[in-house]
């Protein structure tokens, strides 16, 4: 039996993310085969195909994936089920939608945020929001696991061999929910899971038009820009900014945090970076406890000197 990874893509190229989750998957130990659902137009199979690691690309092509909906991607997964074992998505947003209907279907118990595989039965992952790391042990014969990304490697996206299997697209039967819109946030900056660095504000940017001040600091440093959930709940900034337990998990080399206190919810979300910097006018404030380097100042004073010294 093999491992079937879901894939995320944007029709031209293969998420950060999925190639995360093709490294964990052969820790499985099993012949690994690649999900994707695109539309008709989409070039993303010639990139699929070309994964270190894939066995075989499953090619479910169908106009109505233009806009990816989850009745649809977890009706895929279940034609398939008899030849996989595993079945495996990032702990993504389209992973968190994806993967627990697929898995409801199947009717197997998913394990969420996997961090890290010691065996074919036997995972960890967080828990309390990232205060304790649970082992769990499967008995289910076959399991959905979505991963942590961040914990693990990215697979190489070229040198790979894989055959392309042209599969029949199931009937997804009666929809409940339909595709609508999307609200797509347009920057030049990187994307916020992928970033090298990133500068993240909270509470004490006091509101969203200081943002600007670390958006001249981001520019400096070609960094993404991201937010604690207090500042996105404030308004400050939008809700694909948000980084944390309820938000987005990143692991860049640098991580800057500017004005936030440190809730265990954020650091769910950024403790994985290579390097953290804090920077909080209270020196007793919980996010000195992880950062590698920490200034106690006056945030407002701070980053426009930083910005001038960049």
């Amino acid at each position: 039996m093999k491992t079937l990874v879901i894939a995320e893509h944007n029709g031209e190229k293969l998420s950060a993310a999925t190639l995360s989750v093709i490294d964990a998957a052969k820790k499985l130990g099993r012949d690994i085969d690649l999900l994707v659902a695109s539309n008709s137009s989409s070039n993303v199979l010639e990139v699929a195909k070309a994964v270190e690691g894939v066995s075989t690309v499953l090619d479910f092509s169908h106009e109505k994936f233009e806009n990816e909906i989850a009745e649809d991607i977890a009706a895929c997964v279940v034609s398939v089920k008899d030849s996989y074992d595993f079945f495996l998505a990032s702990s993504s947003t389209s992973g968190k939608n994806n993967l627990p209907r697929a898995a409801a279907l199947l009717d197997i118990q998913q394990i969420s945020e996997v961090t890290e595989i010691l065996d074919d039965k036997t995972f960890k992952k967080p828990i309390y929001a990232g205060s304790c790391i649970a082992t769990v042990q499967s008995t289910q014969e076959k399991n959905a696991l979505t991963i942590r990304t961040t914990s693990f490697e990215k697979a190489s996206a070229s040198g790979g061999t894989a055959s392309v299997e042209k599969k029949d697209v199931p009937d997804s039967g009666s929809r409940k929910s339909g595709f609508v819109k999307n609200e797509l946030t347009v920057s030049d900056r990187p994307e916020l899971t992928a970033a090298d660095i990133v500068v993240s504000g909270g509470r004490g940017m006091q509101n969203g038009e200081n943002f600007a001040l670390l958006e001249a600091v981001a520019t400096k440093l070609n960094a993404a820009v991201g937010a604690s959930r207090a500042a996105v709940d404030s308004g400050f900034v939008p809700n694909d900014y948000q980084v944390g337990q309820t938000g987005k998990s990143v692991a860049p080399n640098l991580y800057i945090a500017v004005g936030i206190s440190g809730a265990i919810q954020h650091l769910a979300g950024m403790k994985d970076s290579k390097t953290i910097v804090a920077i909080n006018k209270d020196e007793e404030a919980p996010i000195f406890k992880v950062a590698d380097y920490g200034l106690v100042a006056d945030l407002f004073e701070a980053l426009p000197d930083l910005e001038s010294k960049l």
